[in-house]
Formats: structure tokens, C-alpha cells, sequence
């Protein structure tokens, strides 16, 4: 049976916001752990560590083509995929989800057709500072995390001061429902219990969508030990035990399919397992990418040379993008709406 090993990054909870983690993201390869260990052998054949660690490599620039040799050939010799997202927009995109979507649904519009719901949320991210006001919107999305930790209703009643302390006229597709009309089904939306900011969800979903793809029977999946991945775990299992027939369009490449082929997830120590370190370097080098590529590291791996090594369908983003035209294409026909709150009430929702 295909084994998926998997390993995190970035990971903070609901919190989006931190300043030190801007970017979240998880990768998984189908490798054994004897091919694991070649590799690890042919490529650092002086390793002394107790097990290979992407950061500690990466410190040390004589690394470095090591490191793009094995990522080289992970990526051109196994099936793998990496999902990383910039958790800045993504808390935005959460936003317009909860706080714009149902206020929309209630007037007959389907805010996710066609990937209208992401494109907003590219624009508020993207103009947003300028047009409403760089510390008002960020005291807004500060106030809407908080609502969606909190529930409470004065952390709601802050969350809608905070929108009309926006110049919220200059998008009110985006705010409108908050700042005007302080819409109840938004708010309901927000207070609902279960729901958060919590990334995990999305990017286990993300990665079992290529999993499922890739693996051509039955799958499972093992990763690390490490507290941070608990979360996964229990929702991968959640997703295991889930059996109802039912299949939602993403994309145009990509869709969700229940029950799963996925049939197992076990939790291993990483020093015990070469495929596991190996899912440690892959994210690892992705996130410094990210980070390098945005200005907050330096002295890494050179994302010019690495990015080319993947092929398209090896490597997910969830980035803003303005080009709309490009993104209704690619997202036509999308049933997120119907996907997101199936999932909510069904996986998240379902007690432990």
C-alpha cells in the first residue's frame, strides 16, 4: 500500500497574525523509508546528526547544493506535493467568507462561483491598505480573528466598530455587511462554534486532493510525533472515518471525493523514519523560499534555482491574485460554498 509521509511548517494555531510565522504549509511524498535513506546517504554521505533536519542544513551555504540535489531528485523521482499559503490573506479570505458571504447568500448570490469570494478577498488584501486605511485594516483583521477565537458578543460588537472605523465606502462589497447594515447572518456566521482560523483544515484538504489524485489505490499516511501535528492528525482521521458518497468541484483541476482512499494515519518518531525527514526537508525549503522571496530571510536556499524543480501540479499557493479574468477561468463551475460548509458541519463539526 502507497505510504504519504507528511510534515508542517508555520504552524499557529488560529493566530494568522504572527509577526515571526507568515507562512503555513504542509508537504507529502509517497517514498519508503530504505529509498528515504539512500538518498539521504547519497546526498549528505557525512551527516552526523541523529536525524536530517532542513533548517540546521540550510544554515550552512555549503549545503545548499546538496540541498537542491536532493529536492531535485524527490521531485522528479516520487510523487509529492507542497501547499503553502501566506497567512495574511488567508485570514482576509476568511474574512470575506464569513464576513461578506452570507450576507450574500441571503440575496440569492452565489459568492463562490467562479472564485468571486477570492478575488475580493485579493483585492481587500492588495488595495485595501490604501483604499480603507493600513491601520484601520489592520485593527479589522486583528478584531476579526479575535471574534472568531472569542465568540462573545462584545468581541462581535468590537469587530463591527472596528469595520466602520475603515473607510469601508471605498469597498463596500467587502465591508459593506459589517460596517452598514452590521448584518445578523454574518455575525452568526463568525459566532458559529467550531468554526476558527485555524489553517489545518484548509491545508489537509489542499493535500488530500492531490493525494487522492496521485496514490492509485488505497493510501495511508504517517508523520512526526510533534505537537503541532496532532491537529492534523486528528483531522485526518476525522476525514478516514468520514463515508458518506458525495464529490465537490474546486477547481478545474482539482475536486474532493467521499469516502476517501485514504485508510490510515499512524504518528512515528521522525528519527526513526528517513521518509519522514525527507517530508521535513521539502516543506522546510518551500517556507525559506517563501520567506526569501518576500524579504524576511535571507542567506537561504535561492528560490530561482529551486522553484523551477517543480512541476505545476507538485506545488499549491494560495497567494492573492488580481488577474480576475485568469482566476474566473480557473475557478468556473467552483462549488466551494457547497464544499465549505459540507466539510464544516460534517469533519470539523463532527464530535470527537
Amino acid at each position: 500500500m502507497t505510504c504519504f509521509r507528511i510534515d508542517e511548517s508555520g504552524y499557529t494555531g488560529f493566530d494568522l497574525l504572527n509577526a515571526d510565522q507568515r507562512w503555513q504549509g504542509a508537504s507529502a511524498i509517497a517514498i519508503s523509508d530504505d529509498d528515504a535513506a539512500c538518498l539521504i546517504k547519497a546526498h549528505f554521505p557525512r551527516l552526523q546528526a541523529a536525524e536530517l533536519k532542513y533548517r540546521a542544513l540550510s544554515r550552512r551555504k555549503a549545503n545548499h547544493p546538496r540541498l537542491l540535489g536532493l529536492m531535485k531528485d524527490l521531485l522528479s523521482e516520487f510523487d509529492c506535493v507542497t501547499y503553502v499559503a501566506d497567512k495574511r490573506f488567508m485570514l482576509t479570505l476568511m474574512f470575506v467568507d464569513f464576513a461578506a458571504e452570507p450576507f450574500y447568500f441571503e440575496r440569492g448570490i452565489d459568492f463562490y462561483e467562479d472564485g468571486q469570494n477570492y478575488a475580493l478577498a485579493s483585492l481587500l488584501h492588495m488595495a485595501g491598505p490604501v483604499l480603507l486605511g493600513e491601520t484601520a485594516l489592520a485593527d479589522l483583521m486583528a478584531a476579526f480573528q479575535h471574534a472568531m477565537k472569542e465568540k462573545s458578543p462584545d468581541s462581535l460588537q468590537q469587530l463591527v466598530a472596528a469595520a466602520r472605523a475603515t473607510n469601508w465606502q471605498q469597498m463596500p462589497e467587502a465591508l459593506g455587511p459589517l460596517a452598514k447594515y452590521a448584518d445578523r447572518d454574518c455575525l452568526s456566521a463568525i459566532a458559529t462554534p467550531g468554526v476558527s482560523t485555524d489553517l489545518a483544515f484548509v491545508v489537509l484538504t489542499s493535500l488530500i486532493t492531490r493525494m487522492e489524485v496521485m496514490a492509485k489505490g488505497a493510501y495511508r499516511v504517517e508523520h512526526d510525533q510533534s505537537k503541532n501535528l496532532s491537529t492534523y492528525h486528528d483531522l485526518l482521521q476525522r476525514y478516514i472515518d468520514h463515508d458518506e458518497e458525495v464529490e465537490f468541484r474546486a477547481t478545474e483541476i482539482t475536486s474532493l471525493r467521499f469516502p476517501l482512499k485514504l485508510t490510515e494515519v499512524t504518528q512515528v518518531d521522525s528519527k526513526n523514519s528517513p521518509a519522514v525527514q525527507l517530508a521535513d526537508v521539502m516543506i522546510g525549503a518551500a517556507i525559506e523560499s517563501a520567506n526569501t522571496l518576500t524579504g524576511s530571510r535571507s542567506n537561504g536556499l535561492d528560490p530561482e534555482a529551486l522553484m523551477p524543480l517543480y512541476r505545476d501540479d507538485q506545488f499549491i499557493h494560495m497567494l492573492p491574485n488580481i488577474d480576475f479574468e485568469e482566476q474566473r477561468r480557473f475557478r468556473s463551475g467552483s462549488q466551494g460554498g457547497k464544499a465549505i460548509d459540507y466539510l464544516a458541519s460534517k469533519i470539523v463539526g463532527e464530535p470527537d
